[in-house]
């Protein structure tokens, strides 16, 4: 009997091409953004008199990206599965450019938050491309496919903040013309060679309603099948987002550390990252299976919140970096199993709903993380309380493990039967 459901696109491997097309896209983006971290909140303290300035400041200027990226990424999201993921990506490239071109120009504070307002609106490369993914992957390699993506993430992170640490040390602002040089690169790579994914009679009809972000969250939010995974996943990603907006002050404030010194630390989390996520995940989701691997990297996660916190000698940052392998593979693991329960013409929109939780993060972790952080700021470089925010981080990340382990209890046969397939594949 035929199926009234429309055929979807037979998936091609990343031998194809096409998988690969989008991760060189996405290891270029990602190495652009890369670039900036070392240096975007020393930026900042050139415009403001002190420590306590600079941090609330910079938190600002972060939270207002993820504003203008929590009420856009949903859209493109939405929008990619009605017009196709290739032009969503590109604009997002486009726009990248720009914010890095305007923030190596900025003369006030003012032109660093309109650089971030471009940058928001066009943030959407890693929404898209996971929708991408997840177009030409099957049910069961897809996971594998989330995998190569955050290697290329990953990557991205290994050259960039090395990269853009060594560029800062001589100039603050070098490192976003060298950006800005990568982002129109990867928009010219874009247009020539990556393919559409997405075939037009899986494309839906347009709808307004789907272009709210919070209409996106709250329709995410109703999916009583998936709610635990998604507060889990709100809360690991709380914690991402914090580390990233405080690490670089905490660093440096703790530690000394020039932008060298923390975009050599930041190669080491790509370069972890890069190992797990594409040479290890396979061989992880054999051995503990999608459920537990994501439980195990979440509380790994926690424990090196709390290390973090408390480190004492810069050393020691590193210590923890090299020992977190678990927790790099927990992400690609959750968004296996939240996809799996989404059909394909609705995959952009949940990837793009997905990061939007992101957004959230990027919104609140900032204010949050460099308030505590600018109340602390004038501490000895010794003092413990340095590292509050980490150990607040630590207490979110717990409550994400018991809640994630709560709601595999709850589902345990259909994700036993879903993670058998999988290790299968």
């Amino acid at each position: 009997m035929a199926s009234s459901t429309p055929p979807r696109s037979a998936p091609v491997d990343s031998g194809s091409g096409k998988l690969n097309f989008v991760l060189v896209c996405i290891f270029i983006d990602m190495l652009g953004i890369g670039l900036i971290i070392p240096v975007m909140p020393l930026l900042v303290g050139q415009f403001v008199p002190g420590r306590d300035d600079q941090a609330l400041w910079f938190g600002v200027l972060a939270s207002t990206f993820g504003v203008l990226q929590f009420l856009f990424m949903p859209a493109l999201g939405a929008l990619s599965d009605r017009v196709g993921r290739r032009p969503v990506l590109l604009y997002s490239m486009a726009g990248m450019c720009i914010n890095f071109l305007v923030t190596a120009w900025a003369p006030s504070l003012f032109w660093l938050f309109v650089g971030r307002v471009i940058g928001g609106m066009s943030s959407a490369s890693m929404s898209v491309a996971s929708a991408y993914a997840s177009d030409i992957s099957t049910a069961d390699n897809r996971a594998k496919s989330f995998g190569k993506i955050g290697a290329a993430f990953g990557l991205g992170f290994i050259c960039g903040p090395a990269l853009g640490g060594l560029l800062g040390d001589s100039d603050l602002r070098l490192p976003f013309y060298v950006a800005a040089a990568l982002g129109a690169a990867n928009l010219i790579y874009g247009y020539f060679m990556v393919p559409e994914s997405l075939a037009p009679g899986q494309r839906p009809p347009f709808a307004w309603a789907r272009l709210n972000p919070l209409g996106a969250l709250l329709r995410l939010a109703r999916r009583q099948d998936i709610r635990g995974l998604v507060l889990a996943i709100s809360l690991v990603s709380l914690c991402q987002m914090m580390l990233q907006s405080t690490w670089v002050l905490y660093t440096t404030f703790r530690f000394g550390w020039t932008p060298r010194d923390n975009g050599l630390a930041m190669f080491c989390i790509g370069l972890v990252s890069a190992v797990v996520q594409a040479g290890l995940l396979a061989l992880l989701i054999r051995r503990f299976g999608e459920r537990r691997l994501a439980l195990l990297g979440i509380a790994s996660g926690a424990l090196t919140y709390v290390g973090y916190g408390l480190a004492s000698q810069g050393w020691m940052m590193y210590a923890l970096i090299l020992a977190n392998v678990l927790a790099f593979a927990a992400g690609p693991a959750l968004q296996a199993i939240v996809s799996r329960s989404t059909p394909a013409s609705a995959q952009g929109e949940l990837m793009g709903s997905l990061q939007s939780i992101n957004s959230l993060g990027v919104i609140v972790s900032p204010v949050i993380g460099t308030a505590i952080l600018a109340r602390v700021s004038h501490l000895p470089a010794g003092d413990w309380r340095l590292g509050t925010h980490f150990l607040l981080c630590a207490g979110m990340q717990a409550l994400a493990v018991l809640v994630a382990w709560r709601y595999f209890r709850q589902h345990r046969t259909r994700d036993s039967q879903d993670e058998a397939r999988s290790v299968q594949a």
